[in-house]
């Protein structure tokens, strides 16, 4: 097996070995430290890289919405869907050329298909679709309901078993996103309401897959592999949808495209499974309570929506609601 397939990010595995001695000799005494088992003095940053990672993967996430909205202003849902993904496949399809990275193994195939169908092809299609219709501010609430998805997703998947308070708090802080999102809506129910759900369940399942195999697999080779698996789909859907749907080639449209492909689709995933796999799936996954608040910030800068008081209250229960989720013990 060679080692960048095992490698979760530049940081070794902590595995104590004696040091070799040449056949014959006996090994010198040494000091406590030869039979330490404690980790290296750099393990104890890895929390902390894990962490500030999994949250630029959330400041990438964060974009998604507005830079999705942009884009609809010239091209069409379709298209968006699958250009964004053709985008997205030949850089990550580029960056493993050139470093002539090895396919996975055979066992691996699985999961990454999870995670194309989940990442790659459902939650873009399933949010292009939603906000057609729906404001940035409407469609944050899936945003909101995603770490408690992602959470049970992992539980059922990988086994983990957080604890009560974890627990609590992830619900207590979902509860007031999705409280603060369905009030900003209007709390109707329409057609895109169906496709944020849908997009939900994809999505966290794609999340947990990917977190999973970002353990065995650097993380910019899960996503990496993902959208290629899926460019026999999105090459000819994307031909398909740029012959039927009318494209004007603004700047919005244009600047909005190419951040769903290189930030949302690629980047923002490299970073994202990295963070999940150093800290854990559930523990990342609640850093994304504050990924609503962060897509109405771009929402009201780059599309000029308005906020209502309640903003504040809610971003400062969210940020409570993250610093118990990372303190507890799962």
């Amino acid at each position: 097996m060679r080692a960048e397939n095992s490698a979760i990010d530049g940081t070794p595995i902590a595995v104590t070995t004696p040091e070799a001695t040449p056949p014959g000799t006996t090994p010198p005494e040494t000091a406590p430290r030869a039979t330490s088992t404690a980790a290296p003095a750099g393990s104890a940053k890895a929390p902390l890289r894990g962490t500030l990672q999994a949250a630029l993967g959330v400041a990438a996430f964060s974009l998604t919405f507005p830079a999705t909205a942009w884009g609809l202003e010239g091209f069409g849902a379709w298209s968006l869907v699958a250009v964004r993904s053709v985008l997205a496949a030949l850089f990550a399809g580029g960056c493993l050329l050139a470093l002539r990275v090895p396919l996975p193994d055979r066992r691996h195939w699985a999961g990454l298909a999870v995670v194309a169908a989940g990442v790659v092809l459902g939650f873009p299609l399933f949010s292009t679709l939603a906000l057609q219709t729906s404001t940035t501010a409407h469609a944050a609430v899936v945003v909101g309901l995603l770490p408690l998805t992602t959470a049970l997703f992992s539980a059922l998947r990988v086994g983990t078993r957080p604890s009560r308070t974890f627990w609590t708090a992830a619900l207590v802080g979902a509860a007031a996103v999705a409280a603060f999102t369905v009030q900003q809506s209007g709390g109707a129910l329409t057609t895109a309401d169906l496709y944020l759900f849908a997009a939900l369940l994809v999505c966290a399942a794609g999340y947990t897959e990917g977190g999973r195999l970002a353990r065995v697999m650097p993380g910019w080779q899960v996503i990496g592999w993902a959208l290629v698996l899926c460019l026999p789909l999105t090459l000819p859907a994307a031909a398909v949808a740029l012959s039927y749907e009318p494209v004007r080639l603004t700047l919005h449209g244009v600047a909005g495209l190419l951040w769903v492909a290189a930030g949302s689709q690629f980047l923002g995933l490299v970073v994202w499974y990295r963070g999940m796999a150093a800290i854990g799936i559930p523990k990342a996954s609640q850093l994304q309570l504050a990924q609503p608040l962060l897509t109405l910030v771009w929402s009201v800068l780059l599309l000029g929506e308005h906020l209502t008081v309640a903003a504040p209250l809610t971003a400062a229960a969210v940020l409570v609601c993250i610093a118990v989720t990372q303190r507890a013990r799962g």
